[in-house]
């Protein structure tokens, strides 16, 4: 078994790396002094494609196959692919966040780890998840690293699209691009993997529109599920202006956003004594002046954290809200096209038979335009409310 074998429908790019590890091997020894000559290998790749395709997990694949000392790099059998495929390799290291971005401070620490020798494996691998989450003074500490690559350091970049990341850094980069793998593709790697009924995992698939970890959620976890059903049953219930307040408030959780409430506060207290506690203190002590600087970075990333959290349920939401209006244009056209959301097809043909296909696709217009002001820090039950009243019957 393969460390690409969850790489489903990407052919070209799981050949493209199985022929840089191959490469790889032969210049291991030599430092990239020689691998600068092949044209298979290279010090820093950019791994790109649409959401769900599985951009980091060829990431990991790739590191894994670098380390391989089976037979065909990238065996999944010996123990380096075991460990990197478990994040266990000690000279594999993946940054990612959960913040709204990557702090330089991550990135930097790094980079001064790249120029070590790798210990058991063959090379030292750098994973950055979520490339575009760097802003401009970040991306210049990771610079620095990928002009002049320690001897045997290779830096793995991933993000959805070339463009995402400074020119400086993308021109010396080989991209690797990705492709959206089919719903049949993705219903059978859940069949297979997951253990999932057959049309679970299609219908899942299909309202996933083939991002895979989006469909392994909804096939597998109620709350992914619920979700969904949430927001297309509130979408499919407005009709007026009262409407679209209440279908807003109920998509936007208040919990979520830190809203001034008994219970948030609450909630903020314990996190408070915890960090604290964490650190040997007391709630409502005196914080010594040498950890009050790292109290207070805890309870920014804290507040970060949970704003990132609202911005993907919500643009999750929003999502789901602009295939449900694609189905309707697809109806209304007649399209011979599958549906997204086929389980919602009553409500789809409904809503088809109200409004004309101008409007539907003004509708998703107003839905893509929601999604790029919740990356500007829009108030989230405004931005919903404004939204939501424009989808009014």
């Amino acid at each position: 078994m393969s460390v690409f074998d969850g790489l489903v429908g990407q052919e070209e790019a799981v050949a493209d790396l199985t022929r840089a590890a191959q490469a790889a091997r032969k210049i291991a020894g030599a430092g990239f002094e020689s691998a600068r000559g092949s044209s298979a290998m290279s010090h820093a790749w950019l791994i790109t494609g649409p959401p769900g395709s599985g951009r980091s997990l060829a990431a990991r694949a790739f590191a894994a196959a670098l380390q391989c000392t089976g037979t065909r790099p990238g065996c999944g059998e010996c123990s380096q692919c075991k460990a990197v495929m478990a994040g266990q390799h000690p000279d594999v290291s993946s940054l990612s966040t959960d913040l709204v971005t990557i702090k330089a401070e991550e990135v930097r620490a790094y980079v001064a780890s790249s120029y070590q020798a790798p210990g058991s494996g063959s090379w030292k691998v750098f994973i950055i998840e979520d490339a575009d989450r760097m802003v401009e003074r970040t991306t210049n500490v990771l610079l620095k690293a990928i002009e002049e690559p320690g001897p045997r350091t290779v830096w793995l970049l991933c993000t959805a699209a070339v463009a995402d990341v400074l020119p400086t850094i993308r021109s010396r980069c080989r991209n690797v691009n990705l492709v959206t793998p089919s719903v049949e593709e993705v219903a059978r790697l859940l069949v297979e993997r997951e253990g999932v009924e057959r049309e679970t995992a299609y219908v899942a698939a299909q309202a996933a529109q083939s991002h895979i970890g989006v469909a392994k959620a909804l096939a597998t976890n109620p709350e992914a599920a619920g979700l969904r059903k949430k927001t297309l049953d509130a979408l499919a219930s407005i009709h007026g202006v009262g409407d679209a307040a209440v279908a807003a408030w109920m998509l936007v959780d208040p919990e979520l956003m830190g809203v001034s409430t008994n219970r948030d506060k609450a909630a903020e207290e314990r996190e408070e004594a915890d960090r604290l506690a964490a650190l040997g203190l007391e709630a409502g002590g005196r914080v010594p002046a040498a950890v009050r600087s790292q109290v207070r970075a805890a309870s920014v990333d804290s507040k970060r954290r949970a704003t990132r959290t609202l911005h993907d349920m919500i643009d999750r939401e929003l999502t789901y809200m602009i295939s449900f209006y694609r189905d309707v244009v697809v109806v209304q056209l007649d399209a011979q096209v599958a549906l997204i959301n086929a389980d919602y097809a009553e409500a789809i043909q409904s809503v088809a038979a109200k409004i004309g296909p101008a409007e539907a696709l003004s509708r998703i217009d107003t839905l893509g335009e929601a999604r790029e002001r919740l990356r500007s820090n829009v108030a989230p039950q405004l931005l919903m409310e404004a939204a939501l009243s424009a989808m009014r019957q």
